[in-house]
């Protein structure tokens, strides 16, 4: 009887083990990489107008979530969609006066304390994804290329000199919609970045000293991934 009464009992935990095994296995094998991002860059602007430059250092930030969906058996091959927020500063020498129409003027001298624009953008991304994870380890190469939709929602442009302060908000001159292709490849939280924009800044009516102003932008740096 009591033999009986042990074997019963190992059976039954023999079959509880086993369940969570086999749950444990499930869960894994359907695991999900690399669900938030967050990016740091250096901005520059390419196909500038002659005589325009960029001076000081512009910066952007990205962050949002990221949804992965993945496309194999092994899950190293993935594609994603997400959603996220932008911030990017870019110094040069185009002053922006006036409101519509705008004047855009280059400054020639260094007089100044300060010109820039900044933007701000609810962002999409879209990516292809090829890894070397599985389901034990959170370390492991990977190479995600795409392409990212930016929709901008508050610009800002702000000129500082010695005789005072000149500032626009929301300049309609700006393109609403920024779109780029985009490659992230790294290993393990560290990833380098780059954002290559197809589409210009300014509108197609924007002009300084007779030049379209048809510059994009080149956005370089570290993005990291959390799950």
């Amino acid at each position: 009887m009591r033999l009986s009464l042990l074997l019963m009992f190992f059976l039954n935990c023999l079959s509880t083990v086993k369940a969570q095994v086999n749950q444990t296995i499930e869960q894994d094998s359907l695991y999900r990489e690399d669900q938030f991002y967050v990016s740091i860059t250096y901005n520059a602007l390419i196909d500038l107008p002659n005589n325009v430059s960029q001076n000081s250092f512009s910066t952007g930030v990205h962050l949002g979530v990221i949804r992965d969906f993945p496309l194999n058996k092994r899950r190293n091959i993935a594609l994603a969609l997400g959603l996220g927020y932008s911030f990017n500063s870019f110094n040069q020498n185009i002053r922006i006066s006036g409101h519509n129409p705008y004047n855009y003027s280059i400054l020639e001298s260094s007089n100044y304390s300060k010109n820039n624009f900044a933007q701000h953008f609810i962002e999409v991304p879209f990516q292809f994804r090829w890894r070397t994870s599985n389901a034990e380890s959170y370390k492991f190469w990977r190479v995600y290329t795409g392409l990212k939709l930016g929709y901008l929602i508050a610009s800002k442009s702000i000129f500082n000199d010695s005789s005072g302060s000149d500032s626009q908000k929301n300049l309609t001159d700006l393109n609403k919609l920024q779109y780029g292709l985009t490659m992230s490849i790294g290993y393990n939280t560290w990833n380098g970045y780059i954002y290559y924009g197809l589409n210009p800044v300014f509108n197609d009516v924007s002009t300084v000293d007779l030049q379209s102003i048809d510059m994009r932008v080149l956005k370089i740096g570290l993005i990291f991934y959390l799950l």
